[in-house]
């Protein structure tokens, strides 16, 4: 025995002595037999602790708790239980409410169960094992299934009395294994007061509950953060109303990336209203395939319609739609594909809608290529590498392989994969070929050639060599969308969002070709408009696309592109001379009247593009008159979906024009609509007008 532990038995001595219970002459005579008991095993005590010990192992049995069980073993008459039964009663409130000479100073809480003791040498284990261990007890002799939580105890107990359990290290504060009887063999039991320490195996995991400790509060559940936000989107104020007198030339380049609708999608589908930054319309407009009018077999590579008919939101005013439509050429006569994917692996990546359905939306890749095409994969996360060599297009079980093996974690070291993936793609490069690199990101660059300016400026000098990329963003929370449309706009690409397995079909199977073949360079529109029939107008979306006037003639200016079968839709809002839909008062001192060339046109639409590869553009013109109607149900259609952007960013221009309408025009101008994009577009305003009104 410790000096310590006879201290503090000493002290208690002393206290029950001082303080005996009242009780009857029959509860008095078993006191004092009690107390005879206790000065014994007390005696026998301190006469082993005289006694040097081998080990730190002590005896099995030793200690005051056995001499206290001796003790009451050895008192069987019903007075002497009663007696018993006092000074238990007496030993507990001690040890309960104990004064500050016994308790010592306070212990520090260990909120680590200690390990479990390690088992007795083999030697000393018992080698008959009972068939029915009789249940577990506790302290106040229920079962284990009886006591409260909290109060759980072991089922590792020795075999014998002569295996002694290794003594617990004398630290205050730990949790104390107990002992308890059991057929054949000693079982634990808890001291009364404190909590048993579950097995590993039950343990609780990290942030979970805990029972209290030497009587301290239970430690509050501590939930993980969520993930901050930082996505970011390119956007700008929308185009305002303009004078016709003062600015009558309006200029912009083309746009086909599909990506605002799909992030707009996923928002509604979530169950939030978009922030006005989320939306471009003219990306929510190009989103849906068109049946405008189709180029001729031989000539320009698109063919431009014009749509002429009263705006549905304002009976003052009228909608001119222009539609573009692209030659789409038969799939033998593409030329040979040289395809390199460039896959985000970095940390930012993991999760199904990310790094899972990017491996899956490439794969639908690969049923659409040819034999002649070749494939190469590069991956990076804290740097890049090439994952797979190029390959032909028909050796899918090696391309899907090394998808297979792809997997986030890491930095995002996007200049490096940049760098590394054209060069895969120029070392692929042969006289026929096209070269494409196909980036598969959430946008999240930050390690390497991350400057939003430098990217641009590298991707631009690759384009020259004839090396176009384009841009799949994935994953919602961290989106860069903003440099997603610059990597796109600089690399002679499109830039979608996947959110779901149907849109990587519709971009990666059902548009493919547009995607990754283009038919012209660097396309311009600009619409001059006529002051004597045109007093004010407005271009609905294309603020990322905006250019100067003179930029139009500047075939140095980098412009957008349309693929092959790729339809181009543009609106602008228009306004007569002295109609009551006007916004802006007339001037005072209005410029002199235009001469009579162009009477009765509304406009002039002209527009610029480059052969794939040619450094001179070409020029169409077209005018505008007021009996256009090349479309009609297309262009109201595409005039309902620019409604529902105008209404997801405050419907500024549209009056009393609201979510039913809407509905109703997209409903009436359906039309065609094998893929159901259509009808799906129906739903998602039906699903913004009970959110908006929430």
């Amino acid at each position: 025995m410790t000096r310590q532990a006879k201290d503090d038995f000493d002290r208690l001595a002393s206290a029950l002595r001082a303080a005996p219970p009242a009780a009857e002459d029959a509860r008095a005579a078993a006191l004092t037999a009690a107390m005879e008991g206790f000065d014994k095993n007390l005696r026998a005590a301190q006469a082993e602790a005289a006694v040097a010990r081998p080990s730190q192992d002590r005896p099995h049995g030793a200690g005051f708790l056995s001499g206290v069980r001796q003790m009451l073993a050895n008192l069987t008459s019903r007075p002497v239980l009663a007696g018993t039964a006092s000074v238990a009663a007496l030993f507990l409130g001690v040890l309960i409410v104990q004064p500050a000479w016994l308790r010592g100073p306070e212990p520090a809480l260990d909120l680590v169960p200690p390990a479990p003791p390690a088992p007795p040498p083999a030697s000393t284990r018992d080698q008959t094992t009972p068939a029915a261990p009789a249940p577990l007890a506790d302290a106040r002799g229920r079962t284990v299934a009886q006591a409260p939580a909290g109060e759980a105890a072991t089922a590792d107990a020795p075999a014998r009395a002569d295996a002694a359990p290794p003594e617990p290290a004398p630290a205050e504060g730990r949790m104390e294994m107990a002992e308890a009887e059991a057929p054949n063999a000693m079982a634990r039991q808890a001291m009364p007061g404190t909590a048993m320490a579950p097995p590993p195996a039950a343990a609780a995991p990290l942030g979970g509950t805990m029972d209290r400790v030497a009587g301290m509060p239970a430690p509050v559940d501590v939930l993980p953060a969520p993930m901050p936000d930082t996505e970011s989107f390119a956007n700008a104020d929308q185009n305002p109303v303009k004078l016709t007198a003062t600015d009558p030339v309006s200029t912009f380049s083309v746009d086909v990336d599909t990506a605002s609708w799909a992030v707009v999608r996923s928002t509604l589908n979530q169950g939030r209203m978009p922030a006005p930054e989320q939306v471009r319309i003219e990306e929510m407009v190009n989103y849906f395939p068109y049946a405008w009018p189709a180029p001729e077999a031989e000539g320009a590579p698109f063919r431009a319609s014009v749509t002429v008919m009263p705006a549905p939101w304002n009976e003052g005013r009228r909608l001119v739609t222009i539609g573009l439509q692209g030659r789409l050429p038969a799939v033998e006569d593409r030329p040979h594909l040289n395809l390199v994917f460039l896959v985000d692996t970095s940390g930012s990546m993991q999760g199904p809608d990310r790094l899972d359905l990017l491996k899956q939306s490439l794969r639908l890749v690969l049923p659409q290529l040819r034999p002649e095409d070749r494939v190469a994969i590069v991956a990076y996360a804290g740097s890049a590498g090439e994952v797979l060599a190029p390959t032909p297009a028909t050796d899918s079980a090696t391309i899907l392989a090394a998808l297979d093996r792809l997997e986030a974690g890491g930095s995002t070291a996007g200049g490096q994969g940049l760098e590394l993936a054209y060069a895969v793609a120029e070392r692929m490069a042969g006289e026929g070929r096209v070269g494409r690199v196909l980036l598969a990101t959430d946008g999240d660059f930050n390690v390497g050639l991350s400057d939003p300016a430098g990217l641009e400026t590298y991707i631009g000098r690759k384009r020259e060599t004839g090396v176009y990329l384009s841009v799949l963003g994935f994953g919602r929370g961290n989106l860069q969308d903003a440099t997603m449309q610059a990597l796109a706009q600089a690399g002679n690409g499109m830039a979608a969002y996947i959110d779901t397995a149907q849109e990587a079909r519709k971009v990666l199977v059902d548009q493919l070709t547009g995607a990754l073949f283009t038919i012209a360079d660097d396309v311009k529109i600009q619409v001059e408009w006529n002051p004597a029939e045109v007093a004010e107008y407005r271009l609905i979306g294309y603020e990322t696309r905006a250019l100067a006037r003179e930029d139009f003639s500047n075939d140095r200016v980098d412009a957008g592109e349309i693929g092959a079968g790729h339809a181009v839709t543009a609106i602008y809002e228009i306004t007569a001379p002295g109609s009551p839909g006007l916004s802006m008062d007339p001037l005072r001192y209005a410029p002199a009247a235009a001469p009579a060339a162009g009477e009765g046109e509304l406009g002039f639409l002209r527009l610029r593009w480059k052969e794939p590869g040619a450094d001179a553009s070409q020029l169409m013109e077209v005018a505008i008159t007021p009996d256009m109607a090349a479309a009609p149900q297309e262009a109201r259609f595409a005039a309902a979906v620019a409604g529902f952007g105008q209404l997801l960013t405050g419907a500024k221009y549209l009056g009393d024009w609201g979510w039913d309408e809407a509905i109703a025009l997209a409903l009436a101008s359906r039309g065609e609509d094998p893929f159901g994009y259509r009808i799906e577009a129906v739903n998602l305003m039906r699903l913004a007008k009970s959110l908006d009104a929430r």
